[in-house]
């Protein structure tokens, strides 16, 4: 199946998903991640109507985003980013998924005020308390999401979780719940700040995702395929 094909699908199954649990589709985006898939097999993706595009490695994207710079796509950035390439990062991405501590928190807004830029970001919750993966606990989030409220050119835009595997999506979906619950509890408790994205939901489980409230979708071997 070539990209096209896989990408109307994909769209098609998060239509549904969205109008059988009431919501509007608009209100699911959906990030294409794009790791380790070259610059062409990119450009057929956004031929077929892809226009997010979501990358782990900064150097990876830097060489993309020169051989794509005439098309008009949105860069986003999951992966784990670390306090040096902060600089790259804000020249880059629209939308940093993975903000995860206060010291990459201060860094990225030295970065974005050198550029003359408000930065949008999403706090990475380690909604499993995995040691193998990034993320501050759900415990003190809302005193991070405060503290990076005060710094001016960064703007805190929702959450964003990679939570333990499961190919059952079911087993997932009181991590997706747990998001949108903790969400809600900040919205009641930290003045000033609007989570609206909550970036959950990949390959596997997106449709689950959709129906807990993700507003952004990260699938990628749905469309690519397999990686190599």
């Amino acid at each position: 199946m070539d990209i096209g094909k896989r990408l109307k699908d994909i769209k098609d199954r998060i239509n549904d998903s969205a109008v059988r649990c009431c919501r509007d589709p608009k209100s699911v985006r959906l990030v294409a991640v794009s790791k380790t898939v070259s610059a062409d097999r990119i450009k057929a993706a956004i031929d077929a109507g892809i226009d997010i595009l979501g990358e782990n490695y900064i150097q990876e994207t830097r060489n993309k985003f020169n051989a794509l710079a005439a098309y008009p796509v949105s860069w986003h950035f999951i992966g784990h980013l670390q306090t040096n390439k902060a600089k790259y990062a804000v020249r880059l991405f629209d939308l940093i998924h993975s903000v995860d501590s206060l010291k990459l928190a201060r860094e990225l807004d030295k970065q974005a005020k050198k550029v003359n830029k408000i930065q949008e970001i999403l706090i990475q919750i380690n909604i499993g308390n995995e040691p193998s993966k990034s993320g501050i606990d759900i415990e003190n989030t809302s005193n991070l999401i405060k503290d990076i409220s005060c710094l001016q050119h960064l703007s805190v835009k929702g959450l964003m979780i990679m939570p333990p595997y499961f190919t059952d999506p079911e087993k997932v979906r009181p991590y997706f719940s747990a998001l949108r619950n903790l969400r809600n509890r900040i919205h009641q408790t930290v003045s000033g700040v609007d989570l609206h994205e909550l970036s959950m939901g990949l390959s596997n489980d997106f449709e689950t995702a959709i129906e807990e409230g993700a507003t952004l979708v990260r699938i990628g071997t749905a469309i690519f395929g397999e990686r190599k």
